[in-house]
């Protein structure tokens, strides 16, 4: 039988701007609202960024963190996933505080360095609510987000060897599985541990579903099938294409405003709940059913809630 799909949802990430869309959370208590409905609508991770509160820039402070992360441990079951992408721009030390600040189940790690174009999108809109928006999507025309060998090695120790925390590898392109697999040679990973595959971003891997099938089959040949799980997540209008892709594969899935602002075509999503009740009754109209916490706690190996800062 197949196992129970993992949803993780992704509230508010670091790329889309306020200006995009009303739905979007800004405020720790939009984060905290996003967040529980979601997980009450069958997410069992949550993955979560911050931001500043009253412009809405993506925010690394951990004190803008613990307005949001405490209230969703209180109101749900749900693993806490603390992202290490933060915003673009943003150092590695930047990146990372606000997870070693929490010390949360899981964080997100980015396991390679892209060009990650998010410029095509300053083109669609007019009037923008705050100035640093359209700056900030039409710098990564000259852009690099640097994830090294150095800072990846950096993360792992940190996170990993020093707080029990347990990472959703993101990996933007082929390459990213083998530095991935680098790393578990190396004895600094190991088993079981959880890909995030991301499709559909300017400077990665395209939203091919041939790309998706292969990337599976690569990383079940460096990995073994029973070593990992796999997660699809795809940009815009591929969220849930993919997502069902995934889901009808065996893998789990990844849906929230961070990847897509939309429900269908032309359509804003009104909630990060809305995407998640769309997703789980595809997932269970195939015959499938969704992962509790718990599941996805015992699958992932994670220390616990009560292991964590917040």
């Amino acid at each position: 039988m197949s196992k129970p799909v993992i949803i993780t949802c992704a509230p508010t990430g670091g790329i889309h701007t306020p200006t995009m869309s009303p739905h979007l959370p800004v405020t720790p208590a939009d984060i905290a609202s996003a967040s529980i409905e979601a997980a009450e609508a069958g997410a069992s991770i949550i993955h979560l960024h911050a931001r500043d509160p009253e412009t809405g820039k993506p925010d690394p402070r951990p004190e803008t963190f613990m307005q949001f992360l405490p209230v969703i441990k209180q109101a749900t079951d749900a693993v806490v996933n603390v992202s290490t992408g933060g915003g673009l721009g943003m150092t590695i030390d930047e990146r990372l505080l606000a997870a070693t600040t929490a010390s949360p189940e899981m964080a997100s790690l980015n396991m390679g360095s892209l060009n990650f174009g998010i410029f095509p999108m300053a083109d669609k809109y007019d009037d923008w609510k705050h100035d640093w928006e359209k700056p900030f999507l039409e710098m990564t025309r000259d852009f690099i987000f640097p994830n090294t060998f150095q800072t990846i090695e950096h993360a792992l120790k940190q996170l990993g060897d020093g707080h029990g925390t347990r990472f959703e590898f993101e990996c933007y392109d082929l390459g990213h599985l083998y530095n991935l697999a680098w790393f578990v040679d190396q004895g600094m990973i190991q088993p079981p541990f959880f890909i995030q595959m991301v499709f559909g971003i300017l400077g990665g891997v395209g939203a091919d579903l041939d790309n998706l099938m292969h990337m599976h089959t690569i990383a079940d040949k460096l990995f073994g099938a029973e070593n990992y799980e796999w997660s699809v997540l795809a940009a815009g209008r591929h969220q849930m294409p993919f997502a069902t892709q995934s889901a009808m594969l065996g893998g789990n899935l990844r849906v929230g405003l961070e990847d897509s602002l939309y429900i269908g075509k032309g359509e804003l999503a009104r909630s990060n709940a809305d995407q998640v009740r769309k997703i789980r009754t595809i997932i269970e109209n195939l015959g499938l059913s969704v992962a509790t916490p718990a599941q996805a706690r015992e699958r992932l190996a994670l220390k616990g809630g009560d292991r964590v800062n917040f």
